[in-house]
């Protein structure tokens, strides 16, 4: 057993090394945190998605001012939006929480209103630069999570 005054910087022998007693720092980790990275951007999407989620409700429940009443809407539409109403909310709590679960479901929902808008306008009107963003935000989000998963390694 070594004596501890050799550990704690004591008295030496003359002629002893003096690292392999040493404690090595590890080496500093990266400036950028991308896992901290990625949590602040699904927080970020999770309110952009609370808001949308908050606003398909309100457009349920006739709280958007001048929009025709929900019951007036086709069978289509009201079923689109009353998922949306509910996967949104979902994907934006999930995403809060910052678990996988929310990431796939947030996905689901951005491509499947993708996917609605790009091939059924008339259920689900997105505007071009509405449909850009949404594809920019997976892209980005893509990359952030591939960052963070080389981080760990």
């Amino acid at each position: 057993m070594r004596s501890l005054s050799k550990v704690r910087g004591g008295p030496r022998r003359a002629g002893s090394e003096d690292t392999a007693d040493r404690i090595e720092r590890r080496a500093p980790r990266p400036e950028t945190r991308w896992d901290v990275v990625l949590v602040w951007l699904m927080r970020v999407v999770a309110a952009v998605w609370m808001v949308k989620g908050l606003s398909a409700w309100a457009e349920i429940l006739g709280a958007r001012p001048n929009a025709a009443p929900f019951e007036a809407a086709p069978i289509g539409r009201q079923a689109v939006i009353v998922y949306f109403g509910v996967i949104n909310l979902l994907a934006a709590v999930g995403l809060w929480l910052a678990t996988a679960w929310g990431g796939v479901v947030w996905l689901l929902a951005a491509t499947s209103a993708m996917v609605l808008a790009l091939l059924a306008p008339q259920l689900l009107p997105m505007s071009l630069p509405s449909l850009a963003f949404d594809g920019m935000i997976i892209v980005v989000y893509f990359v952030v999570s591939w960052l963070a998963s080389r981080e760990l390694r």
